[in-house]
């Protein structure tokens, strides 16, 4: 079995990569100037941000295989495992890599809303391609972080670096959002699958057998990440997933409820719900009514 290397801090990794510990909590680094990693797979205690400038390597990510193309970034979490798989023996990488620890977060503005940059949880087949403007905005970014890392370690040191990384994360919120609207090519179709996926699930005996959609179901059948598909669908509709499958449900709810041979309990059933409370507080809280008034007033 392949043993899975621990990256636990930021010194560990930049020994690695052959560099200079600036700060021990977070480190910009010029690839151009590092050592390449090694050939194995890591479980990342550290958010780590990677912008590749040139096609040099492959990452494996769970299951799935990704070449680096020219001007993207992909974002890792911590407890996210990675695998590094380079294509040739010899290579010079080009780009830079941000890497910070959960605790120079802790008790900053970032740290409160860190789970709100739902990329840090994309596959690496999600990544975020940027254009020209938009890596100058990146590069920028990371040079007055490293500014920072350069100065002498004050008091001010962690807001002020923890400050310009949260500024980095708002332009990449910005820069995806652009994303899900310039490559409507690729997402063309989602939702009209989405929808399918829902039909069907209803037209089978899944609901009884599983219980209801979940959001994670849902976006495994259509092969993204649950987070990406969330926000996806968050953009074409302006309804979280969770949302739209509730109205889905709801919809569903309405036409079998008029089935007067079942009781309503039978019918929640039948929709995937453990409890029949559960289906009448949301069908009440959907619709205004609770489904026996529902079923009567019609």
């Amino acid at each position: 079995m392949e043993e899975i290397f621990k990256l636990e801090t930021v010194a560990v990794y930049n020994k690695i990569r052959g560099v200079e510990t600036l700060h021990p909590l977070v480190s910009v680094i010029d690839l151009s100037k590092a050592k390449s990693m090694p050939a194995k797979t890591f479980n990342f205690g550290l958010y780590a941000v990677y912008l590749k400038e040139l096609n040099c390597g492959e990452l494996k990510y769970g299951r799935n295989n990704y070449d680096y193309q020219e001007g993207t970034l992909v974002f890792i979490a911590p407890g996210q495992v990675m695998g590094v798989q380079p294509k040739v023996k010899t290579f010079e990488p080009k780009g830079w890599a941000l890497l910070f620890h959960p605790d120079l977060i802790k008790g900053t503005s970032l740290g409160k809303h860190i789970q709100d940059y739902s990329f840090f949880s994309y596959d690496v087949n999600e990544a975020l391609h940027l254009s020209e403007k938009e890596k100058q905005i990146v590069l920028d970014c990371f040079s007055k972080i490293r500014y920072e890392l350069e100065q002498s370690i004050d008091k001010h040191s962690k807001t002020l670096i923890a400050s310009n990384i949260e500024l980095f994360l708002n332009y990449c919120i910005r820069f995806y959002d652009r994303q899900f609207i310039t490559r409507d090519n690729s997402h063309k179709g989602i939702l009209e699958k989405f929808e399918a996926l829902l039909n069907n699930y209803y037209s089978s005996d899944m609901p009884q057998n599983i219980g209801l959609p979940s959001v994670a179901y849902c976006a495994d059948e259509l092969n993204l990440s649950p987070n990406y598909f969330g926000d996806l669908i968050k953009k074409e509709t302006g309804k979280s997933a969770q949302e739209y499958i509730q109205s889905k449900v709801i919809d569903v709810a309405k036409e079998r409820i008029f089935n007067i041979d079942k009781s309503i309990s039978e019918v929640a059933y039948e929709l995937g719900f453990k409890y029949p409370q559960h289906f009448t507080r949301l069908f009440k809280q959907r619709v205004g009514l609770s489904p026996n008034e529902y079923r009567n007033l019609n």
